[in-house]
């Protein structure tokens, strides 16, 4: 294992960036100079960030590196995806405490050049530092758009139709399953602990929780993939959203958002939002009701977007989304019709970083 404080600051970066190699010919000089040069003589600017903070957002208890740098990319080129742009260049910061170690290092930028290399995003600069509190991941990601092309939240029209991609609820259930067995886990060595049993504490060290039939849910927590090509499809289709985002928070949360800044209602129908068999089934092993963890569970990192409704034949025909509902009037609220026909008013009861 290689210490950071060996390579130093700038020596660390030009280890971890030494072969990148620019894609798009928007990034006119990536990293190697006080700042990175970028052209973009006739689209509009999409410019987002994520702070990510151990503890808070991730937990390196059930999570590795790699996978950590993949979904560390992968949740900001969503949000560049959200507004019917093309993610093009990601800055990338860290601060990190002395338990790391260069390798750490590399698999986090092998996760991360993955992500990227799959949407030709390039990274082309960033920032490392000292962390006393543990690992924080500052990512900024730069996209490109047509004036014409971008979707706001504020778009949404009275009848428009209400559509999501993919399914809905299996991240927030494979969150449960590995906090699950993190408190199993945990729970074994303080037992381990007070009997004063080495074997049994040796024996820990290789602790494997059995997931078995139940990989979707885990790949969905750990290793989320943004939705381009469902962008590129309803290019394809000609089918243009009037409001969307990427659902992080929940669908409860994001469609609230999209009927407050649009200033209209809306009807969604339980009986159609997408769930997976595997989330289903851990629902249930969990004692949970599976629409309330679809709607409030949040890290889908699906789009929830609305379009005209005369363009339901031509959205209910693409593979991967799916209509579950539709805008109303503002004075009409926003519903949630339960599969018996009952009203209940949608509430926000996702993710909150500041709780």
């Amino acid at each position: 294992m290689t210490d950071i404080s060996k390579l130093g600051e700038f020596g660390l970066i030009d280890h971890l960036t030494q072969d990148i190699k620019t894609k798009n010919e928007s990034t006119l000089y990536g990293v190697g100079d006080d700042c990175a040069v970028l052209h973009y003589p006739t689209k509009e600017v999409l410019v987002t960030t994520d702070m990510l903070m151990e503890g808070i957002h991730f937990d390196l208890t059930y999570i590795d590196m790699q996978h950590l740098g993949y979904k560390s990319a992968m949740v900001n080129i969503s949000d560049i995806f959200a507004m019917n742009g093309m993610p093009r260049q990601m800055i990338v910061s860290i601060a990190l405490s002395k338990r790391f170690v260069v390798e750490d290092l590399e698999d986090f930028y092998h996760g991360l050049r993955m992500a990227c290399n799959k949407w030709g995003v390039d990274i082309v600069g960033g920032d490392t530092t000292t962390s006393m509190t543990g690992l924080a991941i500052s990512i900024t990601c730069i996209g490109e758009a047509n004036k014409e092309d971008i979707v706001y939240r504020n778009g949404a029209k009275d009848t428009d139709l209400i559509c999501v991609t993919g399914d809905l609820g299996a991240s927030y259930m494979g969150l449960q399953l590995l906090e699950r067995e993190k408190s199993v886990y945990y729970q074994q060595v303080d037992e381990a602990h007070k009997k004063n049993d080495q074997r049994a504490l040796e024996l820990l060290k290789d602790f494997q929780p059995d997931f078995a039939g139940k990989e979707y849910l885990l790949q969905r927590q750990l290793q989320p993939e943004a939705r381009g090509d469902i962008i590129q499809a309803l290019r394809d289709a000609h089918i243009y959203p009037t409001a969307m985002m990427d659902i992080s928070d929940g669908l409860s949360s994001e469609i609230l958002h999209i009927c407050k800044q649009s200033q209209v209602g809306c009807r969604i129908y339980e009986k159609s939002i997408p769930i997976d068999y595997q989330t289903a089934v851990a629902a249930e092993e969990f004692n949970l009701n599976v629409t309330t963890c679809a709607m409030n569970g949040g890290e889908d990192y699906e789009l929830l977007f609305t379009v005209p409704i005369g363009d339901y034949e031509k959205v209910n025909q693409m593979k991967g989304v799916k209509p579950i509902g539709h805008i109303t009037q503002e004075q009409l609220g926003k519903k949630l019709i339960t599969r018996d026909d009952q009203e209940f008013d949608i509430v926000a009861q996702g993710w909150n970083p500041l709780k």
